[in-house]
Protein backbone atom coordinates (compact mmCIF):
# COMPACT_ATOMS: atom_id res chain seq x y z
CA UNK A 1 0.00 0.00 0.00
CA UNK A 2 1.09 3.20 -0.43
CA UNK A 3 3.35 5.21 2.07
CA UNK A 4 1.39 6.72 4.67
CA UNK A 5 3.09 9.89 6.03
CA UNK A 6 5.21 8.89 9.16
CA UNK A 7 5.03 5.31 7.96
CA UNK A 8 8.79 4.98 7.74
CA UNK A 9 11.53 6.22 5.03
CA UNK A 10 9.27 8.44 2.52
CA UNK A 11 9.28 7.17 -0.98
CA UNK A 12 12.34 8.24 -3.37
CA UNK A 13 11.67 9.77 -7.18
CA UNK A 14 13.48 10.14 -9.67
CA UNK A 15 12.98 12.29 -12.42
CA UNK A 16 14.72 12.27 -15.90
CA UNK A 17 14.77 14.18 -18.82
CA UNK A 18 15.39 17.73 -20.48
CA UNK A 19 13.95 21.40 -20.45
CA UNK A 20 10.37 19.66 -19.78
CA UNK A 21 11.41 18.20 -16.42
CA UNK A 22 13.54 20.96 -15.03
CA UNK A 23 11.04 23.29 -16.18
CA UNK A 24 12.37 26.00 -17.70
CA UNK A 25 11.44 29.19 -17.49
CA UNK A 26 9.18 28.23 -14.44
CA UNK A 27 9.85 29.00 -10.63
CA UNK A 28 10.91 25.25 -8.93
CA UNK A 29 7.43 24.60 -7.12
CA UNK A 30 5.85 24.90 -10.81
CA UNK A 31 7.80 21.94 -12.03
CA UNK A 32 5.64 19.10 -13.22
CA UNK A 33 7.55 16.55 -10.98
CA UNK A 34 7.29 18.65 -8.34
CA UNK A 35 4.12 19.66 -8.36
CA UNK A 36 3.16 15.66 -8.75
CA UNK A 37 4.99 15.36 -5.12
CA UNK A 38 2.83 17.50 -3.87
CA UNK A 39 -0.16 16.02 -5.13
CA UNK A 40 0.72 12.66 -3.96
CA UNK A 41 1.27 14.31 -0.41
CA UNK A 42 -2.18 15.36 -0.51
CA UNK A 43 -2.98 12.09 -0.90
CA UNK A 44 -1.12 10.99 2.19
CA UNK A 45 1.79 9.53 0.25
CA UNK A 46 5.13 10.30 2.03
CA UNK A 47 7.62 11.01 -0.57
CA UNK A 48 10.74 13.10 -0.59
CA UNK A 49 11.47 15.66 -2.82
CA UNK A 50 12.35 14.37 -6.84
CA UNK A 51 15.62 14.61 -7.21
CA UNK A 52 15.55 15.80 -11.06
CA UNK A 53 18.54 15.10 -13.90
CA UNK A 54 17.62 17.36 -16.56
CA UNK A 55 18.96 20.19 -18.65
CA UNK A 56 17.71 22.15 -20.99
CA UNK A 57 18.54 21.20 -24.49
CA UNK A 58 19.85 17.67 -23.62
CA UNK A 59 19.26 14.84 -25.91
CA UNK A 60 18.93 11.42 -24.98
CA UNK A 61 22.74 10.67 -25.26
CA UNK A 62 22.92 13.53 -23.37
CA UNK A 63 21.08 12.73 -20.63
CA UNK A 64 22.82 8.79 -20.71
CA UNK A 65 26.60 10.91 -20.12
CA UNK A 66 24.64 12.71 -17.38
CA UNK A 67 23.66 9.60 -15.43
CA UNK A 68 26.92 7.89 -16.22
CA UNK A 69 28.33 11.46 -14.33
CA UNK A 70 25.83 11.07 -11.43
CA UNK A 71 26.36 7.37 -10.18
CA UNK A 72 25.87 5.75 -8.23
CA UNK A 73 22.41 6.64 -8.60
CA UNK A 74 21.09 4.00 -5.92
CA UNK A 75 17.57 2.39 -6.10
CA UNK A 76 14.45 4.28 -6.70
CA UNK A 77 10.67 3.66 -6.16
CA UNK A 78 9.53 6.02 -8.80
CA UNK A 79 11.56 6.98 -11.79
CA UNK A 80 9.62 9.11 -14.82
CA UNK A 81 11.23 9.65 -18.19
CA UNK A 82 10.58 12.56 -20.57
CA UNK A 83 13.21 12.88 -23.28
CA UNK A 84 13.80 12.79 -27.06
CA UNK A 85 12.31 16.78 -27.95
CA UNK A 86 15.49 18.16 -28.56
CA UNK A 87 16.82 14.46 -30.81
CA UNK A 88 13.89 15.50 -32.78
CA UNK A 89 14.67 19.57 -32.97
CA UNK A 90 18.58 18.38 -33.82
CA UNK A 91 17.18 16.52 -37.11
CA UNK A 92 18.11 13.10 -35.68
CA UNK A 93 16.64 10.04 -37.21
CA UNK A 94 13.67 8.02 -35.15
CA UNK A 95 15.89 4.77 -35.61
CA UNK A 96 18.61 6.30 -33.33
CA UNK A 97 16.29 7.94 -30.89
CA UNK A 98 14.61 4.09 -30.54
CA UNK A 99 17.79 2.08 -29.59
CA UNK A 100 18.91 5.21 -27.11
CA UNK A 101 15.60 5.35 -25.93
CA UNK A 102 15.44 1.76 -25.23
CA UNK A 103 18.65 1.78 -23.17
CA UNK A 104 17.74 4.90 -21.20
CA UNK A 105 13.92 3.11 -20.12
CA UNK A 106 16.34 -0.49 -19.41
CA UNK A 107 18.63 1.66 -17.41
CA UNK A 108 15.56 3.52 -15.76
CA UNK A 109 14.06 -0.17 -14.70
CA UNK A 110 17.20 -1.08 -13.06
CA UNK A 111 16.83 1.85 -10.95
CA UNK A 112 13.48 1.27 -9.86
CA UNK A 113 14.66 -1.90 -8.35
CA UNK A 114 14.20 -4.08 -12.11
CA UNK A 115 9.84 -3.19 -11.75
CA UNK A 116 8.77 -2.09 -14.97
CA UNK A 117 5.83 -0.76 -13.28
CA UNK A 118 7.75 1.64 -11.33
CA UNK A 119 9.07 3.44 -14.47
CA UNK A 120 6.50 6.29 -16.01
CA UNK A 121 7.14 7.42 -19.42
CA UNK A 122 5.32 11.28 -20.86
CA UNK A 123 5.48 11.67 -24.43
CA UNK A 124 6.91 14.53 -25.91
CA UNK A 125 4.56 17.41 -26.24
CA UNK A 126 4.57 19.39 -29.41
CA UNK A 127 6.32 22.66 -29.47
CA UNK A 128 5.29 23.32 -33.22
CA UNK A 129 2.41 24.78 -31.73
CA UNK A 130 4.19 27.64 -29.26
CA UNK A 131 4.85 31.11 -30.47
CA UNK A 132 8.25 29.88 -30.78
CA UNK A 133 7.75 27.28 -33.00
CA UNK A 134 5.48 29.33 -35.36
CA UNK A 135 8.15 31.82 -35.57
CA UNK A 136 10.46 29.25 -36.51
CA UNK A 137 10.48 29.03 -39.70
CA UNK A 138 9.79 25.33 -39.81
CA UNK A 139 6.80 23.44 -40.84
CA UNK A 140 4.54 23.20 -37.86
CA UNK A 141 2.90 19.89 -39.66
CA UNK A 142 5.96 18.26 -39.90
CA UNK A 143 7.12 19.08 -37.09
CA UNK A 144 4.12 17.63 -35.12
CA UNK A 145 4.77 14.38 -37.64
CA UNK A 146 7.97 14.13 -36.50
CA UNK A 147 6.81 14.03 -32.73
CA UNK A 148 4.39 11.66 -33.64
CA UNK A 149 6.56 9.02 -35.09
CA UNK A 150 8.88 9.59 -31.93
CA UNK A 151 6.07 9.27 -29.64
CA UNK A 152 4.96 6.01 -31.48
CA UNK A 153 8.20 4.45 -31.01
CA UNK A 154 8.43 5.39 -27.11
CA UNK A 155 5.15 3.82 -26.72
CA UNK A 156 5.81 0.90 -28.20
CA UNK A 157 8.99 0.22 -26.73
CA UNK A 158 6.88 0.68 -23.16
CA UNK A 159 4.28 -1.72 -24.34
CA UNK A 160 7.30 -4.27 -24.80
CA UNK A 161 8.64 -3.68 -21.51
CA UNK A 162 5.79 -3.01 -19.33
CA UNK A 163 6.23 0.64 -18.35
CA UNK A 164 3.19 2.89 -18.07
CA UNK A 165 2.88 5.46 -20.40
CA UNK A 166 1.22 9.15 -20.70
CA UNK A 167 0.21 10.72 -23.85
CA UNK A 168 0.67 14.15 -22.73
CA UNK A 169 0.94 15.70 -26.11
CA UNK A 170 -2.96 16.53 -26.96
CA UNK A 171 -2.93 18.43 -23.80
CA UNK A 172 -0.12 20.33 -25.23
CA UNK A 173 -1.74 21.13 -28.70
CA UNK A 174 -4.75 22.30 -27.04
CA UNK A 175 -5.64 25.74 -27.26
CA UNK A 176 -5.75 26.65 -23.80
CA UNK A 177 -2.35 25.04 -23.56
CA UNK A 178 -0.08 27.57 -21.40
CA UNK A 179 3.26 28.84 -22.77
CA UNK A 180 6.23 30.41 -20.25
CA UNK A 181 7.37 33.83 -21.13
CA UNK A 182 9.69 32.23 -23.36
CA UNK A 183 7.45 31.98 -25.59
CA UNK A 184 8.82 27.99 -26.26
CA UNK A 185 8.13 25.94 -22.77
CA UNK A 186 4.88 24.94 -20.94
CA UNK A 187 3.55 27.45 -18.69
CA UNK A 188 3.41 26.03 -14.73
CA UNK A 189 -0.49 25.78 -14.90
CA UNK A 190 0.39 23.95 -17.96
CA UNK A 191 2.81 21.02 -16.46
CA UNK A 192 -0.18 21.10 -13.67
CA UNK A 193 -2.51 19.17 -16.74
CA UNK A 194 0.28 16.99 -16.67
CA UNK A 195 0.28 16.62 -13.10
CA UNK A 196 -3.13 15.48 -13.38
CA UNK A 197 -2.93 13.09 -16.46
CA UNK A 198 0.76 11.18 -14.56
CA UNK A 199 -0.99 11.40 -10.74
CA UNK A 200 -3.51 8.39 -10.77
CA UNK A 201 -1.08 6.44 -12.76
CA UNK A 202 1.92 7.30 -9.72
CA UNK A 203 -0.14 6.73 -7.35
CA UNK A 204 -0.45 3.13 -8.38
CA UNK A 205 3.24 3.15 -8.52
CA UNK A 206 3.21 4.23 -4.75
CA UNK A 207 1.03 2.01 -3.67
CA UNK A 208 2.40 -1.01 -4.80
CA UNK A 209 5.65 0.37 -3.09
CA UNK A 210 7.00 -1.42 -0.07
Amino acid sequence: MARAAGAGAPLKYLALGDSYTIGESVPEAGRWPVQLVAALRERGVAIDEPRIIATTGWTTDELAAAMDAAEPLGRWDVVSLLIGVNNQYRGRDVADYRGEFTALLQRAITLAGGRADHVLVLSIPDWGVTPFGQASGRDPARIAAELDAYNAAAASICEAHGVPFVDITPASRAPTAGIAEDGLHPSAPQYTTWTHLTLEKTYQVCFLSR
